[in-house]
């Protein structure tokens, strides 16, 4: 136990047991260096960082206020409206914004920004910090604060008339996290993985160099005297059959030369099925479905739908509910937080099928907890005018109560006043029930 308490030290990055290279970035037991730069060039980490993040940037974002009645309305005339819909600052759009922290958020287990507020304490732009340039501390008093280190490619808003490294207060932080170990910081799944990214960063080298050699293994040229210039032999053999522009050539060898391989072919070693093995481990680390890689070796007609709704329902959400919490924990005042709140729209994503949907909107017009109007937005379609009938809530007329059933055979009177001359107000005859005679 006490060596994974040396492992696992709040706010600092944990070391290797055998050396001193970084516990979550550096060597991995392929050998291969694994860091957010060579993650990012193998396809399978590419696409699944980039579903992630678009999905993220894509979705409708909106700040809410709640009513008097606990309805649930959009405030458009909110600061945080512009800032966070529109353009969060003048570099960038909303879309770009999202993708870049969610970016750093899934390669480094954290996306920070820095908060620009007016005098009223409105905040009036969103500026992202990178991740390996900031250190999350706290100070002797015990309390938390952010030291970022500048750089000459950060925004002016962000460095200007400010030293080298810049102190800045939590609330001047937006910080997204990722799961770590102390609530305060995020690991990386990539580097908490590294092993696994590492040998797919290694297959994908070995097949590279092995179509680099013309597709030919390795070997030995065996001679059976003394060579005087061995090098030169070599470097011979290398520049007329070496390279995948050199394959398939036909080698003629002189005296008494013999080639032999010593390689192991690529059938032997399962290149294939290592890297499709290896794919799939990165998409399990993100908890990407295969089939969004391209990957349909399990993926139907009947299950592809169901694969996509768990994606949103068991990946996407998590995420959401993160940037949710922590933009209304950093960007709303105290007074406001009771409020106003921001959410994501993710119906979209979770809608079905054409057929499925309007079976949905059928048995909820019929049942009156949904208008002509209810619908019509959720297809983003015009609306229709209230004096036509959009916004009526109808209901199935056959519905009733059990302890009524039948109780229209039982009337004995009319509904209507009845006068003095045996007629009704509106001069006709009172209706009789069937029990009493004519």
């Amino acid at each position: 136990m006490n060596i994974f308490k040396g492992i696992f030290k709040a706010r600092d990055k944990p070391k290797n047991l055998g050396g001193g290279t970084s516990f979550l970035w550096g060597g991995s037991s392929s050998g291969k260096v694994v860091n957010e730069k060579t993650a990012m060039q193998m396809t399978a980490v590419y696409s699944c960082v980039r579903i992630l993040s678009e999905a993220i940037a894509g979705l409708p974002l909106f700040v809410y206020k709640y009513g008097d009645d606990g309805s649930k309305d959009k405030y458009l005339d909110h600061p945080l409206w512009r800032v966070l819909h529109d353009e969060p600052n003048p570099e960038m759009t909303s879309f770009v914004f999202r993708e870049t922290m969610m970016n750093h958020l899934l390669l480094t287990g954290n996306a920070y920004a820095q908060i620009i507020r007016n005098a009223r304490g409105d905040v009036v732009a969103l500026y992202p910090l990178m991740p390996d340039r900031m250190t999350v501390d706290r100070d002797s008093q015990g309390r938390l604060y952010y030291r970022y280190r500048k750089s000459s490619d950060d925004a002016p808003e962000v460095s200007k008339n400010k030293p080298h490294d810049v102190i800045l207060a939590p609330s001047d932080v937006l910080h997204i996290l990722g799961l770590g170990f102390d609530g305060l910081v995020g690991y990386s799944p990539i580097a908490m993985a590294k092993n696994a990214v590492g040998l797919a960063i290694a297959a994908e080298e070995y097949g590279a160099k092995f179509f680099a050699n013309g597709a030919a293994p390795g070997g030995v040229l065996e001679h059976p005297g003394t060579l005087k210039d061995p090098e030169r032999i070599r470097e011979s053999w290398q520049s007329t059959f070496g390279g995948s522009a050199n394959s398939n050539k036909i080698a003629v060898l002189e005296e008494g030369l013999k080639y032999t391989p010593i390689a192991i072919s690529p059938e032997q070693a399962q290149f294939l099925e290592t890297r499709k093995f290896q794919i799939n481990e990165i998409a399990r680390i993100f908890r990407v479905p295969p089939h969004m890689l391209a990957d349909l070796e399990k993926s139907s007609f009947s299950n592809i739908e169901q694969q996509s709704l768990e994606f949103v329902k068991y990946t996407l959400d998590p995420w959401v509910i993160r940037w949710e919490q922590a933009m209304n924990k950093s960007l709303l005042l105290e007074s406001e937080k009771r409020d106003v709140f921001t959410k994501f729209n993710v119906d979209g994503l979770l809608r079905g099928d054409y057929q499925s949907r309007m079976t949905g909107y059928a048995t909820a017009r019929q049942n009156g907890w949904m208008s002509a109007n209810d619908i019509r937005q959720l297809e983003n379609f015009d609306r229709i005018p209230e004096e036509l009938g959009g916004d009526l809530y109808l209901i199935n007329g056959a519905m009733t109560k059990l302890q009524d059933a039948g109780a229209f055979a039982n009337i004995t009177t009319t509904e209507t006043e009845e006068t003095s001359d045996g007629q009704n107000k509106s001069g006709a005859k009172p209706r009789k029930s069937p029990r009493q005679g004519a």
